[in-house]
């Protein structure tokens, strides 16, 4: 049984509107990311923002924008880029469009892996328990896809979807069972498990951007063969695609992104799954140009719930992952009451 390949019928996209429209993302992620230093618990003015932009940093709120919110930003744009690539190379791979890191459990493999090395190792140390990561986000990848490859018909979408949602609840279950059993040792990762931003100094987005600017130079040389491999195997091989390859790097690239997002900020959810599908209603199923807007729209997507988490309940926060699971929670409903879903 495959999932319905997506409601109306994707409207022919120019060269022009496309263009235009990647101006109007950057715009706006511009916009957010200056928000996201200004905005806060503590409000700071943008001249105050401008000075530590141009190297000034003498008073209080300088201070805060430089140790605190210059580094949230960039931790916001490096994941924000990373989880939406993952979702986008997971659709067109496994031509599954209700695809993404979450729910086909990669975050929780990754997670779990993090929280066995915090607990029993005493790993507290980024520069190493990212490896954890990607051993845990690998772990999941070939876990869910074995299971979604047993019976007739093979790793089907649906199979896989319903493989990924009932091994991710199974490892988020033992992560939430060790963390309770063992508090003192997440003592300084409190909030982690609910996906953050917040509290993390620059060496955060110092260890983990290598590998997502490796994962993203991987999905970048797949890019062209995904547009043969989301047409389906047969298609794909008369094209001349190396469909094997091709799904081999996609995974090695999605094991990348997502261990570095989860290692840096915790479990985000459905970035992957809601920025393709806005994506693709604006530049249609050119995995190219899908993959490039994720680029920009992935970190706008995260900056903008970040912002929106440090405002709705001020003086508190609500972590950037709660944010995105209460816009995300409904379009999920949403892209399942469809009769269609978007076009891959």
């Amino acid at each position: 049984m495959e999932v319905a390949a997506i409601g109306p019928p994707v409207p022919v996209v120019t060269s022009h509107r496309r263009w235009l429209w990647l101006g109007v993302a950057s715009a706006a992620l511009v916009l957010v990311c200056v928000l996201s230093l200004a905005v806060g618990t503590r409000g700071i003015l943008l001249r105050e923002v401008w000075d530590v932009l141009t190297g000034l940093t003498g008073t209080d709120d300088q201070l805060v924008v430089r140790e605190l919110r210059i580094p949230r930003t960039l931790l916001g744009v490096v994941a924000g880029a990373a989880l939406a690539t993952c979702g986008a190379l997971i659709q067109a791979a496994t031509r599954n469009p209700l695809a993404d890191t979450q729910i086909l459990g990669i975050n929780a493999g990754a997670g779990l892996a993090v929280v066995i090395a915090v607990a029993y190792l005493g790993v507290v140390d980024i520069w190493s328990y990212v490896w954890f990561a990607f051993v845990g986000a690998a772990t999941a990848i070939v876990a869910v896809y074995a299971l979604g490859a047993r019976g007739r018909g093979g790793p089907t979408p649906l199979r896989l979807t319903l493989s990924g949602v009932a091994l991710g609840a199974v490892m988020e279950g033992i992560s939430s069972a060790i963390r309770l059993s063992k508090p003192r040792a997440f003592d300084t990762m409190r909030f982690w498990d609910a996906g953050t931003l917040a509290d993390r100094p620059l060496t955060v987005v110092l260890a983990v951007a290598p590998f997502v600017v490796l994962g993203l130079v991987l999905a970048g040389s797949v890019v062209g063969s995904l547009n043969a491999v989301a047409l389906g195997d047969d298609l794909a091989h008369t094209l001349g695609a190396n469909v094997a390859r091709t799904r081999a790097v996609s995974m090695v690239a999605v094991t990348l992104l997502a261990g570095a997002a989860v290692a840096a900020c915790g479990p985000i959810g459905f970035v992957g799954l809601m920025v393709p599908h806005v994506v693709r209603w604006f530049v249609g199923p050119d995995q190219r140009w899908i993959l490039g807007y994720s680029l920009i729209c992935g970190p706008l997507l995260v900056l903008s719930a970040d912002v929106l988490g440090r405002i709705v309940v001020a003086p508190g926060e609500l972590p950037v992952g709660i944010v995105t699971a209460f816009v995300g929670a409904p379009m999920l409903l949403w892209l399942v009451a469809r009769r269609r879903v978007s076009a891959l």
